[in-house]
C-alpha cells in the first residue's frame, strides 16, 4: 500500500518525468514545465503543468481571511476530470479565478490526504496535458 503523499513528493515526481524542468511562468511563478516541442530547443519556454501559486486575495482561508501560501495548481486533462477531483471528498478544490480552466488547486498542507501513488497519477496526467506526443509515447513505452 502506498504511503501518504508529502509536499516534497511533488518535486520528486515532476522531476522524474521526461523533458521537465523547474522554472517560472506568468512572470515569476515557480512552475514545473515540460518541453513544448518533440526535441528540446534553446528557445523552448516550455508548458507549465504544475505551479506553486503565490499568496493572492483570490484564495483565502474562509475563517481567517488569510491568503493561503501553500497552494499548488495542477492541470487536469479536461473539465470532467477536474469536476471528479473537486467533487470527491478530498483536498482538491476550485476558486473563481480558475473556474474557466481545467486546473485544480490543493493546499500542500493537505497533500497527505492522498497517497503518493495517487499524487503520481495526478501529476503524470497533468504532465500528459502539456507534453508533446513523442514524450508521452516515450513514457508509455
Amino acid at each position: 500500500m502506498s504511503r501518504a503523499a508529502r509536499p516534497e513528493d511533488v518535486d520528486e515526481i515532476c522531476e522524474a518525468l521526461p523533458g521537465t524542468w523547474f522554472g517560472t511562468s506568468w512572470g515569476d511563478v515557480p512552475t514545473w514545465l515540460v518541453q513544448s516541442h518533440a526535441t528540446r530547443r534553446e528557445d523552448d519556454k516550455g508548458r507549465g503543468f504544475v505551479l506553486y501559486r503565490q499568496p493572492h486575495p483570490t484564495a483565502t482561508d474562509p475563517e481567517t481571511g488569510e491568503e493561503w501560501d501553500d497552494l499548488l495548481v495542477v492541470r487536469t486533462p479536461d473539465a470532467g476530470a477536474k469536476a471528479a477531483l473537486v467533487e470527491d471528498d478530498g483536498p482538491f478544490f476550485d476558486i473563481d479565478h480558475f473556474r474557466s480552466s481545467t486546473s485544480v488547486l490543493v493546499r500542500l498542507s493537505r497533500i497527505g490526504e492522498v497517497t503518493r501513488d495517487e499524487l503520481a497519477e495526478l501529476l503524470t496526467d497533468a504532465w500528459r496535458t502539456a507534453a508533446p506526443p513523442r514524450l508521452v509515447r516515450e513514457l508509455d513505452a
